[in-house]
């Protein structure tokens, strides 16, 4: 077994079990741990238990409540390294990558615990003299998360700092293959004074199960989810019984463009580093490279050296910068897809080959024409295929021939273009000559079918409060 250091974050850790669900490391296929899974049964108690716990916790002040956070921050600073080690272990992410996750995943608790002080109400001019018009905001009330496997911390504190923040209690069903990080956060919070029924974490060996539960139950208002468009479709329809408050960030397409303009060498970095994050296993990373004819050649070049120079292996290895995809479908997912582009007539021009493990070679594709049929799937893997463009209009019709809309990038140095390419994206976030844009400042989300509603930000706080009208009659 793999060592896991501090285990004071991982109290839930239990013997083998026939019931108990096993986590392994996906670099090597090592068991680091079991946890135990709770029934169905269970899962309607923690429900239960938190729908009692949300009415104290709404009761606390605003600044009472950003105390509890920004302890809960601190903590996961000061135990950033710890967590990184197990997020590599059950994730395979590089390590330094999840160095840069915790902090990440730390940035959204101490952004919502100033922004629990600042959810205001407004006070609206009346319509006749003895009125009184205001409004003030209230948490929604028991709100509930199912969190994926790519961003095992940060997809937990992105969702759980503004539902808390807001005055709802918050439980969570993070992804059967990266739990360990999910029940470590949450032991942090519990630490920091946050009450354990307040922030919850559920397992079972059956994700649509609870997923069934969670859009069902009458006392979950609020469901959030980050994963597949379709299981988001899913749950959207099954949440329609409750008339549920519910968002969805679901898959993208992302196209990256390099305009004839550009700066070379900066797109270059910022394709490698759009792509191959988390070996290419994130909604937002770039997913099909649009390149103009004048620059194709020389970007490719470049581009293809840069993805020879990339190391392959397991994150807790100096230097690694691309790590295991998450398991063995994964991969095997991956090969198809590389496979199938080779069929309808791409070339491929670096790596394209299965490693030991759940490894796959960073994998660069030419030839890429737009009817061919991957080109509409997101790809989930470290593969970039890419194809040639020769005019703006052209490229504007190509980039958002898709039902996604999460993310897109491009570069260029015409402030005119700029302009006009970023407002006619379809997208809910763009990137101007930047390759990673997510920061906890901002709004986060798609458009089409890459969901609704947005995390981070001043907006992310709203997903969970209601705005309550109050008319006050009769004053002289």
């Amino acid at each position: 077994m793999d060592k896991i250091n501090n285990k004071s974050l991982l109290s839930v850790l239990c013997e083998p079990a026939d019931t108990a669900l096993a986590i392994d490391n996906p670099a090597n296929g090592a068991v680091i741990g079991y946890i135990p899974v709770q029934s169905e049964a269970e899962v309607e108690e923690a429900i239960e238990r938190s729908r009692q716990a949300q009415g104290d916790w709404k009761r606390l002040t605003a600044k009472e409540r950003s105390v509890f956070l920004c302890r809960w921050y601190e903590l996961l600073m000061e135990n950033q390294n710890d967590l990184a080690r197990l997020m590599t272990l059950e994730q395979g992410k590089p390590l330094a990558e999840s160095k840069g996750e915790v902090a990440y995943g730390a940035s959204f608790i101490q952004w919502f615990a100033e922004e629990a002080k600042r959810a205001y109400g407004s006070t609206i001019p009346g319509h006749t003299q003895d009125r009184r018009l205001v409004t003030i905001k209230q948490p929604v009330g028991v709100a509930a998360a199912i969190t994926p496997w790519n961003f095992p911390i940060a997809m937990i504190t992105r969702k759980a700092a503004p539902a808390l923040a807001a005055g709802c209690s918050f439980i969570v069903k993070p992804a059967n293959q990266t739990p360990l990080s999910a029940y470590a956060v949450a032991e942090l919070a519990w630490q920091a004074g946050i009450p354990k029924d307040v922030l919850q974490v559920v397992v079972h060996h059956s994700p649509e199960k609870v997923g069934d539960i969670f859009t069902r139950h009458p006392t979950i208002r609020k469901l959030s989810f980050t994963g597949s468009t379709r299981v988001g479709r899913h749950l959207v329809a099954q949440s329609a019984e409750t008339i549920k408050n519910t968002s969805m960030e679901l898959g993208g397409n992302a196209p990256f463009i390099v305009f004839d303009d550009a700066d070379i060498d900066q797109a270059v970095q910022g394709a490698i580093a759009s792509k191959f994050r988390n070996a290419g296993q994130t909604c937002v990373c770039a997913n099909r490279f649009y390149v103009h004819d004048d620059i194709h050649d020389e970007f490719v070049s470049q581009f293809i050296e840069a993805v020879k120079g990339l190391k392959v292996g397991n994150g807790l290895e100096e230097g690694v910068q691309i790590g295991p995809v998450i398991d063995a479908l994964a991969k095997e997912r991956i090969l198809e897809k590389i496979n199938l582009a080779v069929d309808q007539g791409a070339t491929v021009a670096t790596g394209g080959k299965a490693l030991n493990g759940c490894f796959v070679e960073p994998t660069v594709l030419t030839g890429v024409q737009q009817p061919m049929s991957f080109i509409q799937e997101e790809l989930f893997g470290p593969v970039a295929p890419i194809l040639r463009f020769s005019s703006d209009e052209e490229l504007i019709k190509q980039a958002n021939d898709t039902i996604y809309g999460l993310a897109a990038y491009f570069y260029s140095r015409d402030i005119n273009r700029i302009w006009n390419v970023a407002e006619a994206l379809e997208y809910g976030m763009v990137g101007v000559n930047d390759g990673i844009i997510s920061t906890e400042l901002a709004p986060f989300g798609g458009v089409k079918q890459s969901g609704f509603g947005r995390e981070g930000g001043q907006e992310g706080i709203e997903e969970y409060l209601e705005t309550k009208y109050l008319c006050f009659g009769g004053i002289h």
